[in-house]
């Protein structure tokens, strides 16, 4: 897969898995994706992702995992990552 992330993706509150690894996704993450409440892994890894990694996804109390790696994003890591307790990768 190519391009950005669609912010509509945000728009899927039953989502427990998002896989969008291995591609060459650009662009930032989506803050709508803090709405994705019932997810519990979140895979990103190994594209050409830039910005900063939105606060939203702090409110994502149900994620486990949170795969990031291999990308091009910048600035501080948002406090808000330390609310999700049950993350654990």
């Amino acid at each position: 897969l190519t391009g950005v992330i669609p912010s509509q993706l945000g728009q899927l509150p039953n989502l427990e898995i998002l896989f969008l690894s291995f591609n060459i996704l650009n662009g930032h993450i989506p803050s709508q994706l803090g709405e994705l409440t019932m997810l519990r892994q979140l895979h990103l890894h190994e594209n050409e992702l830039t910005g900063v990694i939105p606060s939203q996804l702090g409110e994502l109390h149900k994620l486990e995992v949170l795969m990031l790696y291999r990308n091009d994003l910048n600035g501080r890591i948002t406090s808000h990552l330390g609310d999700l307790t049950m993350l654990r990768q």
